[in-house]
């Protein structure tokens, strides 16, 4: 019953490697990487959060190349590849129930984080907020891979052009924000075991997210020769290396902590709250309105 309802036949396969792997890298646009980014950074200082972020990384790399490989290979999902590697109905059942937990809790953290900006911007209470951002991925999630491929086609590149060319205008007006980044020394100076383990220990949640990479990569095509290369870039790019990009997702997190951190102690801070309760007085104290709101929109675009 399990195999006939978690193997992807062969008939059912009908999508090139780049479409299974642009639909499987959509995945991973959840904002709890930024947050997470955030939290060890704010925490444990940039030199412990980001030793952390490279060596788990590359840990979380060689762990999921095996799984993403032999999903792809045998087109079975990872509670299935779990019995198949000799674990058994029990191995299968726990494999299933971290791969849930882990689901659970981070749909949990991205509704919350959506519905939150959405009582912001628009005023709408949190509670139907929760209920709005729970339920609307439904109807998009039933008709599966076709629909999901379908909204990120046009979405995903509007998404990287909205998530890099905020942080491009803050580099670019703030380049001394990368030295107080790298410096930024959290609860403690410097790098520290302790700490640098207490991040990686955070980290270490996200080897999860291999089990949805490997939900997509089980309707890869037959590897043949003309495929061949489409094929092993689709798995190692949208298997393994997933982590990649939440690498990078990860550090942005980390910069904008510190950002905001800055934000809120220094001049830019009180010149954007000045320019909020009073445009007028805040123009009479020699604050440029133009460039504080343009910094201002940067700012909030980058954070959203």
């Amino acid at each position: 019953e399990d195999y006939a309802l978690r193997y992807a036949a062969a008939s059912y396969r009908r999508w090139s490697p780049s479409v299974v792997a642009h639909t499987a890298l959509g995945g991973i646009s959840f904002l709890a990487l930024e947050a997470i980014g955030a939290s060890i950074t704010l925490s444990f200082g940039f030199a412990n959060a980001m030793l952390a972020v490279a060596v788990v990384s590359l840990l979380i790399f060689l762990v999921s190349l095996p799984i993403a490989y032999w999903c792809s290979v045998a087109n079975v999902d990872i509670d299935l590849l779990t019995r198949g590697a000799g674990f058994g109905y029990v191995g299968s059942t726990i494999t299933s129930l971290i791969y849930a937990s882990f689901t659970f809790i981070f749909f949990a953290i991205e509704t919350a984080i959506w519905a939150q900006a959405l009582e912001l911007a628009l005023g709408l209470n949190i509670v139907v907020g929760y209920l709005l951002c729970s339920l609307v991925i439904i109807p998009i999630v039933f008709f599966g891979v076709t629909a999901i491929n379908r909204l990120q086609a046009w979405t995903q590149p509007l998404w990287i052009v909205m998530m890099v060319l905020p942080l491009a205008v803050i580099l670019i007006e703030q380049p001394q924000l990368l030295q107080a980044w790298t410096t930024f020394e959290g609860s403690a100076p410097g790098a520290n075991l302790l700490l640098f383990g207490a991040a990686a220990g955070v980290l270490f949640s996200l080897v999860g997210q291999i089990g949805e990479q490997a939900d997509y990569l089980r309707f890869l095509p037959e590897r043949n020769a003309t495929n061949r290369r489409a094929w092993w870039s689709a798995m190692l790019a949208s298997g393994p290396g997933w982590i990649v990009i939440g690498a990078l997702k990860i550090s942005a997190g980390s910069l904008l902590a510190v950002l905001a951190l800055r934000m809120a102690r220094g001049d830019s801070g009180r010149a954007l709250r000045a320019l909020r309760d009073n445009p007028l007085v805040a123009t009479s104290l020699g604050i440029d309105l133009v460039r504080a709101r343009l910094a201002a929109f940067a700012v909030s675009s980058a954070f959203a």
